[in-house]
């Protein structure tokens, strides 16, 4: 396609909305006027399903549940008076637990300020608030904030010694059910932390969670300082406008109301059934058409701003946690889903965009672009106030900021030469409202895609199934355990496994006694062949 047909395609697939600093670019995904006319019914199908579920329908066949993560930032669409009430009185109680934080009004229990933050959660409850801290933070912040995001006890050790005053730290534990074992595990680190540091833990702990959960148990018999609440309407990929995002970014000293208002002003945008004018139904139908329906090609994420870092890694669950799907809503296998990578530009310049013009064309790619140089966040740091970096010109008459868009727009342009199809979102800059805009944009997309491939988007089975297998590995290890104590003698794998019953778990077994050794727990007489060692409890 010559420069001139490229300019008239560009024209006729651009989508700006000066109101809202957004523009979509779909150009590039070389959607034919034939394919969105033949893909227009089951578009307008799609729009009816979420309507219909925006009312209060069961959207989540699997488990019997409503699906309101678009209730949260208009709690008058909520279906029922005691939904919209909770919704706005969850709102109230978070501006007024940051506010008496941040006034001194709460204290810790030694009347030490709260400077520090430390959120544990996993999955949708660190991503969220990982991204959006990411996307708004800055040194001036009221509030900083650490994370608790695995079970790794060496990642936790060590965000422990990089908070700068434990006695002056905000614990927040997030966890629907209250049962997750990696946000548990964390949440008694973090307990024993403070406690081994003199400190009243429970004064400094807030619960996140579902009423009557493990968790909320915990909190009221321990007393914790505060508690907020999930619902099982929310599901936690799309929890960051609940409690679960918006309390820590209260703490941050964010704007809160900016951030539901970018929300709730695009999804007034891509609620309305006009494919031509609505965003996320041309974002949905390009990735569908990219991949056949199928999900053949990955969604290579690549946002030209550090400061969206890491939304690549919030859609991958996002994404890949909704419609990574073996069956249909019709109970038909499927394996659908779209695997979704990134980082940001330029850095991937030097990393695998190679890859992406020159090797296999399994991929398309979503381009974010900011137009500003410098979100307002940044003038808030400590920095000399005539600096400016955005302004420094780093050559006569050009910015840092002129080279960065000049490699999003030569890269743009080396993969369509090679035809690699990208899209391209378009922010006037990153600031609460562009943060609230962009997640509620793709939770719109991903609910149409999944209508579109008639998957439900809303129920993780697979996740369930990983937890369940890695309960009945830690019930193995403490059978192994057992088998030690009880054993003669040093044992081999096979032999121990042979002992206790599980001859058809030996690699397993021969795992968890290699980790046992190496952690101090069991020792190993050492032979010449790792297969022929000898365990003996420590």
């Amino acid at each position: 396609m010559d420069n001139k047909s490229l300019w008239q395609s560009f024209k006729g697939s651009y989508i700006c909305d000066r109101k809202l600093g957004f523009a979509l670019d779909t150009s590039r995904m070389d959607l034919t006027a034939q394919f969105v006319k033949e893909m227009e019914p089951r578009l307008q199908a799609a729009y009816g399903s979420i309507k219909s579920l925006e009312a209060g329908e069961i959207a989540n066949p699997d488990e019997k549940r409503m699906v309101g993560h678009y209730w949260l930032r208009n709690s008058a669409l909520a279906p029922t008076t005691e939904i919209k009430q909770q919704i706005e009185s969850t709102l109230d109680a978070i501006k007024n637990f940051a506010r008496d934080i941040h006034s001194g009004k709460i204290t810790s229990a030694g009347g030490a300020p709260f400077k520090h933050l430390l959120l544990v959660g996993i999955g949708g409850s660190a991503l969220g608030p990982q991204f959006v801290n990411q996307a708004l933070g800055s040194s001036a912040d009221p509030m900083d904030i650490y994370f608790f995001d695995n079970t790794d006890p060496d990642g936790m050790t060590k965000v422990l010694a990089e908070i700068p005053d434990l006695s002056k730290t905000l614990c927040v534990v997030v966890s629907k059910s209250g049962g997750t074992k990696e946000t548990r595990n964390g949440q008694l680190i973090a307990k024993e932390a403070l406690k081994a540091a003199g400190l009243d833990f429970a004064k400094q702990f807030v619960a996140v969670t579902g009423e009557g959960s493990e968790l909320d148990k915990t909190a009221v018999a321990e007393k914790w300082l505060a508690r907020f609440p999930m619902w099982d309407w929310v599901g936690g990929r799309t929890s960051e406008l609940s409690a679960v995002g918006l309390l820590p970014a209260a703490l941050q000293g964010f704007d809160i109301d900016a951030i539901l208002r970018g929300a709730r002003e695009i999804d007034e945008l891509t609620r309305a059934p006009n494919t031509a004018k609505n965003p996320a139904a041309l974002l949905a139908l390009s990735w569908y058409h990219a991949g056949c329906g199928k999900g053949l090609k990955d969604m290579v994420v690549l946002p030209y701003k550090d400061r969206l870092e890491l939304f690549s890694r919030y859609l991958q669950q996002l994404l890949m946690e909704s419609l990574g799907k073996e069956h249909d809503l019709d109970g038909k296998v499927v394996n659908q889903g779209i695997a979704v990578y990134g980082n940001k530009g330029s850095t991937d310049q030097h990393a695998y965009v190679q890859q992406l013009r020159d090797g296999v064309a399994n991929f398309f790619v979503v381009f974010i672009e900011v137009l500003r140089d410098e979100s307002p966040k940044t003038s808030r740091t400590s920095l000399p106030a005539k600096f400016s970096g955005a302004a420094l010109q780093v050559e006569e008459g050009v910015t840092s900021g002129d080279y960065l868009s000049g490699f999003y727009l030569g890269t743009r342009r080396a993969l369509y030469e090679k035809n690699r199809q990208s899209v391209t979102i378009t922010v006037d800059t990153v600031n609460e409202y562009t943060v609230g805009l962009l997640i509620a944009l793709f939770e719109r997309a991903v609910s149409i895609y999944a209508s579109l491939i008639n998957i439900n988007a809303y129920h993780q089975p697979g996740v369930e199934a990983g937890k369940k297998a890695a309960a009945e590995v830690l019930a193995l290890q403490r059978k192994v355990e057992q088998g030690l104590q009880k054993a003669s003698g040093a044992q081999t794998a096979e032999q121990l496994a042979g002992a206790i019953g599980e001859g058809d778990n030996v690699e397993t077994v021969f795992k968890i006694l290699r980790r046992l050794a190496a952690n101090g727990r069991v020792e190993v007489e050492a032979a010449q062949s790792v297969f022929d060692d000898k365990y003996i409890r420590a």
